[in-house]
């Protein structure tokens, strides 16, 4: 795929550890590994490190100053973006969607958002259901007429560009299991904004890897968020020279474990916390790893995954767990 065709700012510990987890597999009757995008070191890590090391590339090659971006109030994305800009002198606006309505203090002040401070960037809320591309637009608008070169980040880091991050992984995992002997039969991950699970869709399909990916649902309905994810790959495919690699079949997502809604938890998702922690020590995040481990647990134990090998990615954003101290505490 020769990704060094595109302009690249190195952030990320590169590659991230792909591990079984032995205790979790014997409590689910499933072969599981976890591929560590929580390792990938900045700000405390994540899956948009990778997609950002793209981002800020094309920002730098455009001659920007500044990063715009958006996110729900505990957003890990504006977190690693806040840092990126930090680490490399860039100022960072960020506009703070108030998702969930929650008015916790915990919420909103502490975890991503206390680090979001803490990396100099500056915020400023919204309400819940606000137009965000028009928000950042306001944003990117008043950075120009202060004398500010902006360059506008969507949610997530998810377009094409920052969808190579995610093709960049998924020849990573491929290499790794080929140097263990390991015939992976599915990769499991989180999918929401889009741009993590369309960057592995892309990246396999172009390799010709054959590897199944199943994205578990955090935000929108099944047709909606397939058609996100479908589309986001045909264009990463495009970026990447190979416009018909990526077909509508390669793209699925369950959306049956989204719960109340974005960023809202419920009792199982609390127990895929505690289970993941409590066998082979892995903390995962309240929004996105919470709910896609809370589903594979559920299709796990449906007997879904019976006689595979399947690769859980760890999207990172433990971080968000002190934002949603009130609510998971008690259940401990």
């Amino acid at each position: 795929m020769h990704l060094a065709r595109f302009p690249r700012i190195r952030l990320a510990h590169l590659p991230t550890p792909l591990e079984p987890l032995p205790r979790l597999s014997e409590a689910l009757g499933v072969e599981i590994w976890i591929k560590r995008d929580d390792c990938t070191g900045l700000a405390g890590g994540g899956n948009k490190t990778r997609k950002l090391e793209f981002l800020l590339g094309d920002a730098f090659e455009q001659g920007a100053d500044t990063l715009v971006t958006q996110g729900a109030v505990q957003s890990n994305h504006v977190r690693q973006t806040a840092a990126a800009a930090a680490a490399h002198g860039l100022a960072c606006e960020v506009i703070l969607e108030e998702r969930t309505g929650s008015k916790a203090i915990d919420y909103t002040r502490n975890g991503n958002v206390l680090m979001d401070r803490l990396f100099g960037a500056t915020m400023r809320t919204v309400p819940g259901g606000s137009d965000m591309t028009a928000q950042l637009e306001v944003s990117a608008a008043e950075v120009t007429a202060r004398g500010g070169r902006p360059y506008i980040i969507p949610g997530g880091g998810s377009n094409a560009i920052g969808a190579l991050g995610y093709v960049d992984c998924a020849r990573e995992i491929v290499v790794q299991a080929d140097e263990l002997d390991m015939q992976i039969d599915r990769i499991v991950t989180a999918t929401g904004s889009a741009g993590t699970h369309a960057g592995l869709v892309a990246g396999l399909a172009v390799m010709g890897a054959d590897i199944p990916v199943l994205g578990i649902g955090v935000r929108a309905p099944k047709a909606r968020q397939e058609e996100n994810v479908l589309k986001l790959a045909h264009a990463t495919a495009a970026l990447l020279g190979r416009p018909n690699a990526v077909t509508a079949d390669m793209v699925v997502a369950d959306c049956d474990y989204v719960g109340e809604g974005y960023g809202l938890i419920d009792a199982a998702v609390i127990e895929a916390l505690k289970l993941a922690a409590r066998t082979d020590a892995i903390v995962l995040d309240p929004v996105y790893t919470g709910k896609a481990m809370k589903g594979l647990i559920a299709l796990a134990r449906a007997g879904r995954f019976e006689g595979e090998r399947v690769v859980f990615l760890h999207t990172g954003g433990a971080q968000g767990l002190f934002g949603y101290q009130g609510e998971i505490e008690g259940a401990l």
